[in-house]
C-alpha cells in the first residue's frame, strides 16, 4: 500500500511539474499574426531568415539552461536544448550564419522582441504582453 501512494505521488509530481506544461506563447515584432509550427521551427534553427514582407528576422532566445527556454524548445519546436545549440554553433563556427541573440531573462527577452523591428522571441503565457506582439499557430 505505501509503495502505491509513492508511485502515485512521483507520478503526480511529474505531470504537474513545469517542464511537462507548454506554458509559452511566441511574440513577435513583424506584421505577421500566425505562422505554423513548422515555420516557427525554421526561424529558430535559422533557416527562415525573413518574414513574408522582406523584413530581416532577429531571433531572441533565453540562455540554455533557462527553464522557459527548455520547454519552448520541446514543447514548441519539438528540439532539445543542446541540438539547437549544436546547430547554432555550427552556423556560426562554419561562418554560414549566425546565432540567435542571447538576454539575461525574461524581460530583457520581451523588451527586445517588442523594440526591435522584425523580432520573435518567446514568453511565458501569463507574461503581460499587448495582442500585437503575440502570434498565433495556424494548422
Amino acid at each position: 500500500m505505501p509503495i502505491s501512494f509513492v508511485v502515485m505521488f512521483v507520478l503526480v509530481g511529474i505531470l504537474s511539474s513545469p517542464a511537462m506544461a507548454c506554458s509559452t506563447q511566441v511574440i513577435a515584432n513583424a506584421n505577421v499574426t500566425s505562422i505554423t509550427k513548422s515555420q516557427l521551427r525554421q526561424i529558430f534553427l535559422m533557416r527562415q531568415l525573413y518574414w513574408p514582407d522582406k523584413q530581416k528576422i532577429v531571433v531572441f532566445v533565453l540562455p540554455s539552461s533557462d527553464p522557459l527556454h527548455q520547454i519552448f524548445s520541446k514543447c514548441n519546436l519539438g528540439i532539445f536544448p543542446y541540438k539547437l545549440d549544436r546547430t547554432w554553433n555550427k552556423l556560426t563556427y562554419s561562418g554560414l550564419g549566425v546565432a540567435p541573440i542571447v538576454v539575461d531573462s525574461h524581460q530583457a527577452l520581451i523588451k527586445a522582441v517588442t523594440s526591435t523591428a522584425g523580432a520573435i522571441g518567446y514568453a511565458e503565457d501569463f507574461a503581460e504582453i499587448k495582442d500585437k506582439y503575440v502570434i498565433q499557430f495556424q494548422n
